[in-house]
Protein backbone atom coordinates (compact mmCIF):
# COMPACT_ATOMS: atom_id res chain seq x y z
CA UNK A 1 0.00 0.00 0.00
CA UNK A 2 1.52 3.44 -1.07
CA UNK A 3 1.96 6.01 1.35
CA UNK A 4 -0.16 8.34 -0.52
CA UNK A 5 -2.92 8.37 -2.91
CA UNK A 6 -1.68 11.70 -4.80
CA UNK A 7 1.94 13.54 -4.45
CA UNK A 8 2.08 16.71 -6.15
CA UNK A 9 5.21 19.10 -6.98
CA UNK A 10 4.27 22.48 -7.74
CA UNK A 11 3.76 26.06 -6.75
CA UNK A 12 2.74 27.37 -3.56
CA UNK A 13 1.70 31.03 -2.97
CA UNK A 14 -1.63 32.79 -1.44
CA UNK A 15 -4.21 34.46 -3.22
CA UNK A 16 -5.51 38.14 -2.44
CA UNK A 17 -9.13 39.23 -4.07
CA UNK A 18 -9.73 42.28 -4.21
CA UNK A 19 -13.76 42.72 -4.90
CA UNK A 20 -15.15 45.92 -6.11
CA UNK A 21 -12.99 47.33 -8.20
CA UNK A 22 -13.94 49.19 -11.62
CA UNK A 23 -12.72 47.45 -14.84
CA UNK A 24 -10.56 50.32 -15.89
CA UNK A 25 -8.41 51.31 -13.59
CA UNK A 26 -7.12 55.08 -14.32
CA UNK A 27 -3.46 56.32 -13.22
CA UNK A 28 -2.54 58.10 -9.90
CA UNK A 29 -5.92 57.31 -8.38
CA UNK A 30 -6.85 55.94 -4.88
CA UNK A 31 -9.06 53.21 -5.96
CA UNK A 32 -11.01 51.42 -3.21
CA UNK A 33 -12.82 47.37 -2.81
CA UNK A 34 -15.46 46.62 -0.89
CA UNK A 35 -13.85 43.61 0.43
CA UNK A 36 -11.01 41.80 0.27
CA UNK A 37 -9.94 37.87 1.15
CA UNK A 38 -6.08 36.41 1.40
CA UNK A 39 -6.69 32.97 1.49
CA UNK A 40 -4.16 30.05 -0.01
CA UNK A 41 -3.63 30.36 -3.71
CA UNK A 42 -1.88 28.82 -6.89
CA UNK A 43 -3.57 25.47 -8.34
CA UNK A 44 -0.90 22.82 -6.98
CA UNK A 45 -1.76 24.31 -3.58
CA UNK A 46 -5.43 24.46 -4.57
CA UNK A 47 -5.49 20.80 -6.05
CA UNK A 48 -3.55 19.34 -2.67
CA UNK A 49 -5.48 21.16 0.00
CA UNK A 50 -9.05 20.37 -1.49
CA UNK A 51 -8.09 16.32 -2.38
CA UNK A 52 -7.47 16.17 1.29
CA UNK A 53 -10.55 17.70 2.56
CA UNK A 54 -12.27 15.34 0.12
CA UNK A 55 -10.10 12.25 1.81
CA UNK A 56 -7.45 11.76 -0.38
CA UNK A 57 -4.19 11.27 1.27
CA UNK A 58 -2.03 14.08 -0.39
CA UNK A 59 2.02 13.98 -0.12
CA UNK A 60 2.63 17.76 -1.65
CA UNK A 61 6.38 19.35 -2.31
CA UNK A 62 6.97 22.98 -2.85
CA UNK A 63 9.83 25.81 -2.56
CA UNK A 64 8.50 28.54 -0.38
CA UNK A 65 11.12 31.62 0.85
CA UNK A 66 11.97 32.37 4.67
CA UNK A 67 8.86 35.21 4.50
CA UNK A 68 5.87 35.12 6.57
CA UNK A 69 3.56 34.49 3.41
CA UNK A 70 5.29 31.43 2.88
CA UNK A 71 4.50 30.34 6.27
CA UNK A 72 1.09 30.94 6.54
CA UNK A 73 0.31 29.24 2.78
CA UNK A 74 2.39 26.29 4.24
CA UNK A 75 -0.01 26.27 7.45
CA UNK A 76 -3.14 26.26 5.22
CA UNK A 77 -2.13 23.21 3.30
CA UNK A 78 -1.31 21.54 6.93
CA UNK A 79 -4.42 22.73 8.15
CA UNK A 80 -6.42 21.09 5.36
CA UNK A 81 -4.70 17.44 5.97
CA UNK A 82 -1.98 18.00 3.48
CA UNK A 83 1.63 16.06 4.20
CA UNK A 84 3.96 19.13 3.95
CA UNK A 85 7.29 17.75 5.53
CA UNK A 86 9.22 17.98 2.19
CA UNK A 87 8.24 21.53 1.31
CA UNK A 88 11.27 23.33 1.15
CA UNK A 89 12.42 26.99 3.10
CA UNK A 90 14.99 28.95 1.05
CA UNK A 91 15.60 32.18 2.82
CA UNK A 92 16.73 35.07 0.57
CA UNK A 93 16.13 37.85 -2.32
CA UNK A 94 13.06 35.61 -4.23
CA UNK A 95 10.25 35.27 -1.82
CA UNK A 96 7.28 33.39 -1.97
CA UNK A 97 5.51 34.21 -4.98
CA UNK A 98 1.54 36.18 -4.40
CA UNK A 99 -1.17 36.76 -7.13
CA UNK A 100 -4.28 39.32 -6.74
CA UNK A 101 -7.38 38.68 -8.51
CA UNK A 102 -9.84 41.44 -9.62
CA UNK A 103 -13.33 39.67 -10.39
CA UNK A 104 -15.22 41.72 -12.48
CA UNK A 105 -18.38 39.55 -12.81
CA UNK A 106 -17.70 36.97 -15.48
CA UNK A 107 -14.06 37.77 -16.19
CA UNK A 108 -10.91 38.80 -13.51
CA UNK A 109 -7.37 40.35 -13.63
CA UNK A 110 -4.73 38.02 -12.72
CA UNK A 111 -1.70 39.46 -11.36
CA UNK A 112 0.85 37.37 -10.00
CA UNK A 113 4.39 37.67 -8.82
CA UNK A 114 6.05 34.31 -9.41
CA UNK A 115 8.36 34.44 -6.67
CA UNK A 116 9.33 30.81 -5.51
CA UNK A 117 7.04 29.87 -7.69
CA UNK A 118 9.37 29.98 -10.76
CA UNK A 119 12.15 28.71 -8.89
CA UNK A 120 11.17 25.15 -7.81
CA UNK A 121 13.61 22.67 -9.44
CA UNK A 122 14.91 19.82 -9.84
CA UNK A 123 16.91 19.57 -6.93
CA UNK A 124 13.83 20.47 -4.53
CA UNK A 125 12.25 17.21 -5.63
CA UNK A 126 12.61 14.10 -3.55
CA UNK A 127 11.68 11.50 -5.98
CA UNK A 128 11.08 8.28 -3.39
CA UNK A 129 8.52 10.52 -1.95
CA UNK A 130 6.62 11.43 -4.75
CA UNK A 131 6.85 7.85 -5.72
CA UNK A 132 5.65 6.77 -2.61
CA UNK A 133 2.04 6.95 -4.32
CA UNK A 134 -1.12 5.87 -6.71
CA UNK A 135 -1.10 8.87 -8.49
CA UNK A 136 0.83 11.79 -9.46
CA UNK A 137 -0.42 15.33 -10.58
CA UNK A 138 0.96 18.25 -11.89
CA UNK A 139 -0.08 22.07 -12.65
CA UNK A 140 0.52 24.90 -13.89
CA UNK A 141 3.35 23.91 -16.42
CA UNK A 142 3.80 27.59 -17.51
CA UNK A 143 4.78 29.23 -14.52
CA UNK A 144 7.46 26.72 -13.10
CA UNK A 145 10.01 27.48 -15.03
CA UNK A 146 13.02 26.17 -13.36
CA UNK A 147 11.63 22.57 -12.94
CA UNK A 148 9.70 22.58 -16.73
CA UNK A 149 12.63 21.60 -18.57
CA UNK A 150 12.87 18.29 -16.61
CA UNK A 151 9.13 17.71 -16.64
CA UNK A 152 9.61 15.04 -18.95
CA UNK A 153 12.02 13.34 -16.98
CA UNK A 154 10.33 13.61 -13.81
CA UNK A 155 7.14 12.09 -15.47
CA UNK A 156 9.48 8.89 -16.93
CA UNK A 157 10.54 8.24 -13.53
CA UNK A 158 7.30 8.18 -11.88
CA UNK A 159 5.19 6.01 -14.67
CA UNK A 160 8.11 3.36 -14.44
CA UNK A 161 7.59 3.55 -10.33
CA UNK A 162 3.88 2.54 -11.68
CA UNK A 163 1.86 5.51 -10.88
CA UNK A 164 -0.47 7.10 -12.84
CA UNK A 165 0.09 11.03 -14.32
CA UNK A 166 -2.71 13.86 -14.60
CA UNK A 167 -1.58 17.53 -15.82
CA UNK A 168 -3.46 20.52 -15.71
CA UNK A 169 -1.27 23.39 -17.85
CA UNK A 170 -3.32 26.45 -16.66
CA UNK A 171 -2.35 29.28 -18.64
CA UNK A 172 1.00 30.44 -20.66
CA UNK A 173 1.60 33.93 -19.33
CA UNK A 174 3.77 34.50 -22.69
CA UNK A 175 0.52 32.96 -24.63
CA UNK A 176 2.96 30.90 -26.88
CA UNK A 177 2.03 27.63 -25.40
CA UNK A 178 5.40 25.41 -26.80
CA UNK A 179 8.30 24.81 -24.25
CA UNK A 180 8.12 21.12 -24.79
CA UNK A 181 4.51 20.13 -23.75
CA UNK A 182 3.77 17.70 -26.76
CA UNK A 183 6.60 16.20 -25.45
CA UNK A 184 5.16 16.24 -22.28
CA UNK A 185 2.08 14.46 -23.00
CA UNK A 186 3.10 11.56 -24.34
CA UNK A 187 3.62 10.49 -20.39
CA UNK A 188 0.36 11.62 -19.04
CA UNK A 189 -2.48 9.82 -18.31
CA UNK A 190 -5.00 12.36 -17.83
CA UNK A 191 -4.83 16.43 -19.58
CA UNK A 192 -7.39 18.34 -17.73
CA UNK A 193 -7.64 21.74 -19.54
CA UNK A 194 -10.40 24.29 -19.86
CA UNK A 195 -11.71 24.82 -23.35
CA UNK A 196 -9.44 28.15 -24.14
CA UNK A 197 -6.37 25.97 -22.73
CA UNK A 198 -7.69 22.36 -24.59
CA UNK A 199 -7.47 25.15 -27.51
CA UNK A 200 -4.54 26.40 -27.47
CA UNK A 201 -2.23 23.64 -26.74
CA UNK A 202 -4.10 21.97 -29.68
CA UNK A 203 -3.75 24.84 -31.98
CA UNK A 204 -6.97 25.23 -33.09
CA UNK A 205 -10.41 27.44 -32.55
CA UNK A 206 -12.98 24.66 -32.53
CA UNK A 207 -13.18 22.24 -29.58
CA UNK A 208 -14.34 19.59 -30.83
CA UNK A 209 -11.55 19.27 -33.49
CA UNK A 210 -9.00 20.08 -30.14
CA UNK A 211 -10.51 17.64 -27.78
CA UNK A 212 -10.04 14.78 -31.36
CA UNK A 213 -6.16 15.98 -31.17
CA UNK A 214 -5.25 16.01 -27.93
CA UNK A 215 -7.08 12.31 -27.74
CA UNK A 216 -4.60 10.95 -29.91
CA UNK A 217 -2.07 11.97 -27.86
CA UNK A 218 -3.33 11.87 -23.90
CA UNK A 219 -5.47 8.23 -23.40
CA UNK A 220 -7.67 10.39 -21.44
CA UNK A 221 -8.62 14.58 -22.31
CA UNK A 222 -11.01 16.17 -19.33
CA UNK A 223 -12.06 19.66 -21.01
CA UNK A 224 -14.09 21.98 -18.04
CA UNK A 225 -16.41 23.88 -19.29
CA UNK A 226 -17.40 26.40 -16.34
CA UNK A 227 -21.19 26.33 -16.30
CA UNK A 228 -21.44 23.76 -18.96
CA UNK A 229 -20.14 21.27 -16.90
CA UNK A 230 -17.48 19.14 -18.14
CA UNK A 231 -16.58 16.49 -21.31
CA UNK A 232 -13.80 14.19 -22.11
CA UNK A 233 -12.87 11.99 -24.43
CA UNK A 234 -11.04 8.52 -23.97
CA UNK A 235 -10.04 6.68 -27.53
CA UNK A 236 -13.28 6.78 -29.55
CA UNK A 237 -15.71 7.68 -26.09
CA UNK A 238 -16.85 10.66 -26.01
CA UNK A 239 -18.85 11.92 -22.47
CA UNK A 240 -20.41 14.66 -21.03
CA UNK A 241 -21.96 15.99 -17.27
CA UNK A 242 -23.49 18.96 -16.46
CA UNK A 243 -22.68 21.41 -14.29
CA UNK A 244 -24.51 22.34 -10.90
CA UNK A 245 -26.92 25.04 -10.04
CA UNK A 246 -25.41 27.01 -7.49
CA UNK A 247 -25.48 30.69 -6.05
CA UNK A 248 -21.94 31.75 -6.88
CA UNK A 249 -20.11 33.99 -5.01
CA UNK A 250 -16.74 33.72 -7.18
CA UNK A 251 -15.03 31.19 -9.31
CA UNK A 252 -11.51 31.54 -8.47
CA UNK A 253 -10.16 28.14 -8.00
CA UNK A 254 -13.00 26.36 -9.07
CA UNK A 255 -11.24 24.24 -12.38
CA UNK A 256 -9.14 23.18 -9.68
CA UNK A 257 -11.38 22.05 -7.51
CA UNK A 258 -12.73 20.05 -10.30
CA UNK A 259 -9.55 18.55 -10.79
CA UNK A 260 -9.63 17.17 -6.71
CA UNK A 261 -13.16 16.15 -7.15
CA UNK A 262 -12.06 14.29 -10.30
CA UNK A 263 -8.65 12.41 -9.53
CA UNK A 264 -10.34 12.12 -5.72
CA UNK A 265 -12.67 8.98 -7.80
CA UNK A 266 -10.46 8.80 -10.29
CA UNK A 267 -7.29 7.00 -7.85
CA UNK A 268 -10.24 4.90 -6.81
CA UNK A 269 -10.68 3.09 -9.94
CA UNK A 270 -14.62 5.08 -10.24
CA UNK A 271 -16.04 4.82 -13.47
CA UNK A 272 -15.59 8.32 -15.68
CA UNK A 273 -19.15 9.66 -15.58
CA UNK A 274 -18.44 9.33 -11.51
CA UNK A 275 -14.87 11.20 -11.73
CA UNK A 276 -16.49 13.81 -13.88
CA UNK A 277 -19.90 14.10 -11.45
CA UNK A 278 -17.12 14.84 -8.83
CA UNK A 279 -15.58 16.86 -10.35
CA UNK A 280 -18.30 19.36 -11.32
CA UNK A 281 -20.02 18.53 -7.49
CA UNK A 282 -16.16 20.03 -6.43
CA UNK A 283 -15.99 22.69 -8.58
CA UNK A 284 -19.09 24.03 -7.42
CA UNK A 285 -18.86 23.96 -4.26
CA UNK A 286 -15.49 26.11 -4.59
CA UNK A 287 -17.85 28.75 -6.15
CA UNK A 288 -19.95 29.04 -2.83
CA UNK A 289 -17.23 30.94 -1.13
CA UNK A 290 -14.58 33.40 -1.79
CA UNK A 291 -11.28 31.74 -2.85
CA UNK A 292 -10.29 28.39 -3.83
CA UNK A 293 -9.98 26.42 -0.96
CA UNK A 294 -12.46 28.26 1.71
CA UNK A 295 -15.52 26.31 0.92
CA UNK A 296 -13.60 23.62 1.73
CA UNK A 297 -12.01 24.70 5.03
CA UNK A 298 -15.41 25.19 6.39
CA UNK A 299 -16.12 21.55 7.35
CA UNK A 300 -19.68 21.87 8.09
CA UNK A 301 -20.16 23.86 4.63
CA UNK A 302 -18.43 21.33 2.87
CA UNK A 303 -20.54 18.09 4.36
CA UNK A 304 -23.61 19.79 3.78
CA UNK A 305 -23.11 20.04 0.19
CA UNK A 306 -21.46 17.40 -0.44
CA UNK A 307 -24.52 15.54 1.30
CA UNK A 308 -27.07 17.49 -0.28
CA UNK A 309 -25.73 16.60 -3.87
Amino acid sequence: MPRFDVTIAGELNLDVILYGLPEQLPPERELLADRMMLTLGSSSAIVAHNLAALGSRVGFQSRIGGDPLGEIALDRLRQGGVEVSQVRRVPGEITTGLTVILPHGSWRNILTYAGTMAETSWEDLDLDYLADSRHFHFSSYYLQRALRPRVSELFQRLKAKGLTISLDTNDDPEDRWEGGLHAVLRYVDVFLPNKREACKVAGTDDLEGAIRKLSQLVPLVVVKLGRKGAMAQRGTELFTSPSLEVDVVDTVGAGDSFDAGFLQEYVRGSDLLACLASGNRAGALSTTCPGGTEAFRDVAHRERFLRDR
